[in-house]
């Protein structure tokens, strides 16, 4: 669903993502951990098309990014750790704006009222400004607009940064739910808790390159936080 191959990037002199070979498939939470500049925002950037690979290829159902930009964002939804939303707007008025504007123009109220349902918010919130909504309340909205969009993909740029613990164990259910519906994930995140909790594998990157790929079912909490150390103090 999700393939990097020899994904790189350079500006300047500087590299900043060095020639990633990846590939994650329908189902699967991948996980990308790493230091501040490891290269994880620059992966998530070169799959949305938001800047250009400087050797390689992002592919999204076999798709260059590149040369069909507009078909392979149809298959993604992506969430920034600032789900960008209008805040005049409440939450059923930004879920019905987003969907309309993925295409998806036919639902009715009570079907978009239904992905706040399956996201966990009550239908009073849907009705309130996203002025009031808490961080949680609006990535909650980022999930259910790649709900209503019908997305096969998820790119997610540190999600969980700034919630709760309640709250970002709640986004980790979300993922959970999406995972068994078939639909790709690939996050970048601080956060090894959550990555242990909602991947089903987790790649540490360090100066571009990706270091190590783990099965999350075949370590503990203590293993990745060792490992990762490992690979930042090397």
């Amino acid at each position: 669903m999700l393939e990097a191959v020899n994904l790189s990037k350079t500006y300047n002199d500087q590299v900043a993502l060095d020639s990633l070979n990846l590939r994650i498939e329908p189902g699967e939470v991948f996980c990308l951990l790493g230091a501040n500049g490891a290269g994880k925002t620059t992966t998530i950037n070169l799959f949305l098309n938001f800047i250009n690979p400087s050797s390689g290829k992002a592919l999204i159902k076999d798709l260059d990014v590149t040369a069909a930009p507009l078909e392979t964002k149809k298959y993604l939804a992506y969430i920034p750790e600032q789900v960008m939303l209008y805040k005049n707007l409440s939450g059923l008025e930004n879920l019905e704006y987003f969907s309309a504007l993925a295409g998806k123009d036919k639902y009715t109220k009570e079907e978009l009222l239904a992905f706040f349902d399956e996201v966990g918010l009550t239908r009073d919130a849907a009705e309130k400004r996203v002025s009031a909504y808490s961080k949680g309340m609006r990535q909650k909205i980022g999930i259910a607009i790649a709900l209503a969009k019908k997305a096969e993909a998820l790119l997610l740029d540190e999600p969980t940064s700034g919630l709760d613990p309640k709250a970002s164990n709640e986004f980790s259910a979300l993922l959970k739910k999406l995972s068994s519906q078939g639909v790709a994930v690939l996050m970048a995140t601080h956060d090894l808790f959550r990555a242990k909790e909602s991947g089903t594998r987790v790649g540490i990157m360090r100066q571009g390159k990706l270091v190590r790929e783990m099965r999350t079912d075949e370590l503990g909490h203590a293993d990745l936080e060792r490992i990762y150390l490992e690979h930042m103090h090397d």
